[in-house]
């Protein structure tokens, strides 16, 4: 399963850059190890919006009763638009799979290779995938991110018939991107 969602995640950001954009920060939770979906966050504002905007993909998990997240994220992106340093290989896609019990980092430090311009004229790249550096058990993540993964675990509570679909609901009329599995769908 990791190898699946390491390859969707690869393929999701080299298409994004491929755009011109640099896709948002991702959680896809799982529950006895069946893929919940794929949640993006919804668009950022520099500084707290986007600190919140990052947190609250755990709202997902936690209404699912996740018990294994993955988030990923990319390592300037997430450092500029919460207004953080730069910490670690940039650029990177940052992937962590985290359980209740701890997580481990996977890096996938990459290269920019400029892309012809698009039509209107846009500038794109392509990722040239570096050496994958051993995965990092415990590594300290930027603080939005360990907020994530953290009330990932902490069980909603909220007073309705289907918390789970009322969480869906709720984040999708906030802005956030979210693509259920069929096991999942409601």
């Amino acid at each position: 399963m990791w190898d699946a969602l390491v390859d969707t995640a690869k393929s999701a950001y080299a298409a994004g850059l491929g755009e011109g954009t640099v896709p948002r920060p991702l959680i896809m939770p799982l529950v006895g190890g069946e893929l919940v979906g794929m949640i993006w966050a919804r668009p950022l504002e520099t500084g707290q919006d986007a600190l919140t905007g990052i947190v609250e993909l755990s709202n997902i998990a936690a209404a699912a009763r996740a018990d294994e997240v993955v988030l990923a994220w990319e390592t300037h992106d997430v450092a500029t638009v919460c207004e953080l340093p730069v910490v670690g290989a940039a650029p990177c896609l940052n992937m962590v799979l985290a359980t209740r019990e701890g997580h481990v980092l996977h890096q996938f430090p990459y290269t920019e290779q400029p892309l012809p311009p698009a039509e209107e004229g846009r500038t794109s790249v392509a990722p040239a995938w570096g050496p994958v550096p051993d995965p990092q058990p415990g590594a300290e993540l930027v603080p939005p991110i360990q907020a994530a993964v953290d009330y990932s675990f902490t069980p909603l509570e909220l007073d309705h018939p289907n918390p789970f679909g009322v969480t869906v609901v709720m984040m999708e009329e906030d802005g956030y991107r979210v693509r259920l599995t069929e096991a999942f769908a409601f």
